[in-house]
């Protein structure tokens, strides 16, 4: 649903952009096809991105200009006047880095060899002019119809992250302590999905940087979103610690059935603090994490007094522990801010 509605605000600013756009050319009887391209390929997820990238199509558009003003000067409409305006075009644009403007410059380029036989001078002023056109009314129209803001969704993403991070630690601890086969410890194909949605949710965060430059959040709004940063981070460590846990070969275990069960229930408890966030309690997080140090700190003992002639590596035992610290810490981190006050509850 979210997404959907966020496709359906672009379409309409494009829409609107392309009327406006068109329409001022029509009163200054330019041809608005060219405004209405660029136009078009302006409308970007941020206001920011919108002018930085405007900023290189304009010359961009420039360059393909005269070079079609140049070769239909020289061979008229001809199917070599295309080739070449096409091809210089494109390659000025890549030898100056004008990578974001290529597209628009190369059809720029080829679509004025149809419309120019005269006045090639004119011509060029009035392509300048219809690509500043369609640079500043794209740009206004995302900047003041419908401005992005993605921090609901980055909101929705980390709830959903957050549940699936909670399953995902439950079946990889319980794999371990069941002693399953390295390859059968992990569903593959969640933690893959898991990472892709973390990739586009860091990047949803990106773009409402870039947006803040001109629609500031103010407020409860800024506080959200600095909240939301927070917990995203903290979700990045959880699954480093996760993966730790996931490339290591973790065999021989030797736990007592007392001390497994335990684990299982530590495992279990935080499982359900991520995949409900309502139910999670400070007070029984910490009570877990002392079970699970004391647990820590007598294995760490008993590693000293058997094996002091040759520490060569750790056991299985004080990895997956030690790991099991780490994300009790960082779901901490999830909750707890560093003042001891409880983070937003998403």
């Amino acid at each position: 649903m979210k997404k959907s509605k966020f496709i359906g605000n672009r379409v309409v600013k494009t829409a609107i952009a392309i009327f406006i756009t068109a329409w001022i050319c029509e009163q200054l009887n330019w041809p608005p096809v060219f405004a209405v391209i660029t136009a078009i390929v302006t409308i970007e997820p941020t206001v920011s991105d919108s002018i930085k990238k405007g900023i290189v199509r304009f010359p961009a558009s420039a360059i393909g200009s005269a070079y079609a003003v140049i070769f239909i000067s020289l061979f008229g409409n001809s199917p070599i006047t295309y080739t070449l305006a096409a091809f210089f075009t494109i390659l000025t644009c890549f030898r100056l880095r004008l990578h974001a403007g290529l597209l628009v410059a190369t059809l720029t380029s080829v679509a004025m060899v149809e419309v120019i036989h005269s006045n090639l001078f004119i011509s060029f002023l009035i392509r300048l002019g219809t690509t500043s056109v369609g640079l500043i009314v794209s740009t206004t129209v995302n900047m003041f119809v419908f401005p992005p803001d993605y921090t609901k969704e980055i909101s929705l993403n980390i709830r959903t992250l957050s549940k699936k991070t909670g399953i995902l630690i439950e079946k990889v601890f319980q794999d371990i302590l069941e002693g399953q086969h390295e390859d059968d410890i992990l569903d593959k194909s969640l933690v893959r999905r898991l990472n892709n949605s973390l990739l586009r949710t860091e990047r949803l965060v990106e773009f409402q940087k870039d947006e803040s430059k001109y629609h500031p959040l103010v407020g409860s709004e800024k506080e959200k979103f600095q909240e939301i940063q927070t917990k995203l981070a903290t979700l990045r460590l959880l699954h480093y610690h996760l993966d730790n846990l996931i490339q290591m070969p973790l065999k021989s275990i030797s736990w007592t059935n007392v001390e497994r069960e335990l684990l299982l229930e530590a495992i279990s408890k935080l499982s359900y603090s991520l995949r409900r966030p309502a139910s999670y309690s400070k007070r029984e997080h910490d009570k877990q994490k002392n079970h699970l140090m004391k647990l820590f700190w007598e294995d760490n003992r008993e590693v000293l007094e058997n094996d002091n002639q040759n520490l060569t590596y750790f056991p299985p035992e004080l990895i997956i522990l030690y790991e099991l610290l780490s994300i009790y810490n960082q779901v901490d981190n999830f909750y707890i801010d560093d003042k001891g006050k409880t983070r937003l509850r998403q």
